[in-house]
């Protein structure tokens, strides 16, 4: 018998929220959708989509409950979809008064929890109690604005109750969105943090005007250190080869919808930090989880010359140049 989803409610504003958001009122024709500033919903409600992102997309706003108070929005659905940035996580939900137990927790936030050192999976057992049957992932290669416009795209749901995942996935399901599940909630998690990461040091790569061969390399030799998180992290049977682990870091690492990559791109060039940040008026995510990637390593001590290197710019201020010259001696 299929696990039944219930009322479905998308927890975020930005443009991966609103992609998920299309993809599901599409099937369900009706969702809750929690933002957090008023005047983004009375636009929305006006404009008939979203007022900041992928304003292309418009919504049948008859069939949008919205709502700027994270309680009301959690009290009333049964399947929470959580698409905030990762470093305003825990600012969301220093508001929750709901009792998250009983709620199937999906969560498609690629990044991790700032001070705890969580991926969001762990963080929601720990903090609110959330059983694993109960807490699932959306990962994969999909850039929020190629959803947007209807190109296909491969999802994986991860869940240790894989008869949830299998109804979530199926679900979603469209001539679109082609769906697979997996039961590898954390590796799962922990990928879609590290390919930013590497997604950064392709930008940094490209801006220091390395080429195509060379960013090849990069990325085989990225993957190699992601399987080894990986397993050290998560022992279990998988292939980092597979679309939700290989696929996403490929599409971050080579797309010009790729943030990550925009932003390392920039430091390259010679921006600072704080520059490219001014700069994009988004948030590039990578820029948060190699500082989290690093502090979790410290204790893993899995062989990282990526992250370290990427780290080292970002973070001690270490000339581009030098470091990725350090990195490229050390590949093969």
């Amino acid at each position: 018998m299929n696990y039944n989803c219930g009322k479905i409610a998308i927890i975020g504003g930005g443009s991966w929220a609103t992609a998920i958001a299309k993809i599901v009122v599409s099937h369900a024709h009706h969702i809750g959708w929690y933002m957090r500033r008023d005047d983004r919903i009375e636009d929305f409600k006006r404009l008939g989509h979203n007022p900041a992102y992928l304003t292309s997309v418009h919504f049948n706003t008859d069939e949008i409950f919205f709502s700027s108070d994270i309680n009301t929005i959690t009290g009333a659905y049964d399947t929470l979809v959580f698409v905030t940035p990762s470093p305003y996580f825990k600012s969301h939900l220093r508001k929750l008064k709901t009792r998250l137990r009983d709620k199937f927790i999906i969560t498609a936030i690629k990044g991790i929890v700032p001070d705890e050192n969580l991926v969001c999976s762990e963080y929601f057992h720990q903090v609110f109690d959330v059983p694993y049957e109960n807490l699932a992932v959306i990962g994969g290669p999909s850039h929020a604005e190629e959803v947007a416009m209807d190109r296909l795209s491969y999802l994986t749901i991860g869940c240790a109750d894989i008869q949830k995942a299998e109804s979530f996935a199926e679900f979603i399901a469209s001539d679109v969105i082609k769906t697979k599940t997996s039961s590898d909630v954390i590796g799962i998690e922990y990928s879609s943090v590290l390919k930013n990461v590497y997604a950064i040091a392709s930008g940094i790569c490209s801006g220091l005007k390395y080429g195509d061969n060379f960013q090849a390399v990069l990325i085989a030799n990225a993957v190699q250190e992601m399987s080894r998180f990986l397993t050290a992290v998560h022992p279990i049977e998988r292939s980092a080869y597979d679309s939700v682990y290989l696929g996403d870091l490929l599409v971050t690492s080579y797309s010009n919808f790729s943030r990550n990559r925009t932003f390392g791109t920039m430091i390259g060039k010679g921006y600072s930090v704080k520059s490219a940040q001014i700069e994009m008026e988004m948030i590039a995510e990578g820029y948060f989880g190699t500082k989290c990637m690093k502090e979790i390593n410290r204790h893993m001590h899995v062989n990282m010359p990526i992250l370290d290197a990427v780290y080292n710019i970002l973070y001690e201020h270490i000339s581009p140049q030098i470091e990725i010259k350090l990195l490229t001696d050390s590949f093969r």
